[in-house]
């Protein structure tokens, strides 16, 4: 992975997780050969491991192919709320979590 490539290393990212695509704001350009083009996906993997969902694929450079980073993502059921977490060098660091309940008990008021 490489941090010459982009703008800031593992951005914070709030919610948004993403299970495929790239961060291209963060891309500032190919530290091998200096272009700033798009974002190649590559070596893609999916698969269940202990109950939990995790896609995983390389960024690469258009160009040259070099390494820009490793993005993780993962999904998982825990208790009543589906967990999204992500962790990639150019896409950044976020985690989500979603009530499968119609209404979601944590943003309920309290009637008294």
């Amino acid at each position: 992975m490489c941090g010459g490539c982009v703008g800031t290393e593992y951005p914070e990212r709030g919610t948004t997780c993403l299970e495929g695509g790239s961060f291209l704001l963060n891309f500032v350009g190919c530290a091998q050969c200096g272009r700033r083009d798009f974002v190649l996906v590559a070596n893609r993997a999916a698969g269940l491991h202990g109950g939990e969902e995790i896609v995983t694929y390389d960024h690469l450079c258009k160009n040259c192919h070099h390494l820009i980073a490793r993005h993780e993502y993962t999904f998982s059921v825990v208790d009543d709320y589906q967990e999204y977490t992500m962790l990639c060098l150019l896409c950044g660091r976020a985690e989500d979590s979603i009530s499968i309940l119609p209404d979601d008990p944590r943003q309920m008021t309290p009637l008294f």
